[in-house]
């Protein structure tokens, strides 16, 4: 199968070629007429993901707590830098952070881990990230667990009904990852380094965002240096790592104009990531 014959009508033609959004509606419609595909490539996901380990997605409860432990030896025992109730402040951004690490991870390698399928079968290739991406929301409803069960049986006083918000906050998050997946997903079928990249980008944002630390660190450094405002100003890990903590940590409704201007420029990024991907869609079978 070439390129030219697994292209749509619309694109076989050098004298006729969708527009952007055209693509974009092209891309919406792909998903919702194949939601049978996607729930199918989810279970698959996930029943690979926990017959892979001993554990399998118990892992989903168990890392993120083991993570927090790192952190927790490393900035409260060994540098004493951790404030009141710290382990609790951490894991509500390790737990976030973990699910927007595998989405991006899983991802990314979508469409190549489908090579021979995509050269054998015609179907609209966006369904990969998408699917992708929602099978790591069922992976972080396993991880909310133990955020859960430590906020009620460690540090009660925590505990407020505005814990019922954080799946706002995680919408606002699906919907950015669903973004930044479905673009790098593309892009990773031409540059194959993407992956390498990503990992090391994605180390260094997460230490460049405010999860083991608060804002008011992040004042004391923008006094010294400036730009520190604009990079968190414009950092949108500022607006969920807060917003989790508001509702959890806090007990405090979180910044809801943050939110929505970030749910609004991740929606605009989710059109643009749609038409970057079908607008090299056609190329996919023929570059793997």
């Amino acid at each position: 199968m070439t390129a030219r014959s697994e292209a749509p009508a619309s694109f076989r033609s050098s004298s006729v070629r969708p527009g952007p959004l055209e693509l974009i509606q092209i891309g919406v419609r792909d998903v919702l007429s194949r939601r049978r595909l996607i729930a199918y490539l989810v279970r698959a996901d996930l029943k690979k993901r926990g017959s892979d380990t001993l554990l399998g997605n118990v892992w989903w409860v168990l890392d993120p707590l083991l993570q927090m432990l790192v952190y927790v030896v490393l900035v409260g025992v060994i540098l004493q830098r951790g404030g009141p109730d710290f382990p609790l402040f951490v894991l509500c951004a390790v737990l976030p952070w973990k699910w927007f690490q595998a989405t991006v991870g899983e991802g990314l390698s979508s469409v190549v881990a489908m090579e021979r399928l995509i050269k054998q079968i015609n179907f609209p290739k966006l369904v990969l990230p998408v699917s992708a991406v929602m099978a790591g929301v069922v992976s972080f409803a396993f991880g909310l667990i133990p955020l859960v069960a430590i906020t009620l049986l460690v540090y009660p006083h925590h505990a407020t009904p505005w814990m019922l918000l954080v799946p706002v906050v995680a919408l606002v998050q699906l919907v950015f990852s669903l973004a930044v997946a479905t673009a790098l997903s593309a892009i990773n079928v031409f540059y194959r380094d993407v992956g390498n990249l990503a990992r090391h980008v994605l180390r260094f944002w997460f230490y460049l965002s405010p999860a083991l630390y608060g804002m008011d660190l992040v004042a004391d450094m923008a006094e010294k240096y400036p730009v520190v405002n604009t990079w968190f100003a414009v950092n949108p890990w500022t607006t969920l790592f807060n917003g989790y903590r508001d509702l959890v940590y806090e007990g405090r409704a979180p910044d809801w104009s943050g939110l929505i201007v970030l749910g609004l420029l991740s929606l605009l990024l989710l059109a643009l990531a749609t038409w970057l991907f079908k607008r090299v869609e056609p190329m996919f079978a023929k570059v793997l």
